[in-house]
């Protein structure tokens, strides 16, 4: 199972986010996999402003659960339901 974190360098969103979801993912046995928009123009194109954005799954086939603030619940059931 595999969350992909779109994250760009001194956000404190991201950082607030990633804190925030590392218990999460640990307890689900998923892995988190970050990705730095500004580095990959297109995800910079598409996402904007709009990080710390969370998918489930990876960045073509991913379904996007939150954006700004981890919204624990969704990505919890999220989680449980991909096992």
């Amino acid at each position: 199972m595999e969350l992909t974190l779109l994250v760009r360098a001194y956000c404190h969103l991201c950082e607030e986010m990633r804190a925030a979801l590392e218990p999460l993912a640990r307890r689900a046995g998923a892995t988190v996999v970050e990705i730095d928009v500004d580095a990959h123009p297109a995800l910079e194109a598409a996402f904007g402003e709009r990080v710390p954005v969370l998918l489930l799954g990876g960045v073509g086939a991913g379904r996007e659960l939150c954006h700004y603030r981890l919204d624990a619940q969704r990505v919890t059931q999220a989680l449980a339901s991909a096992r």
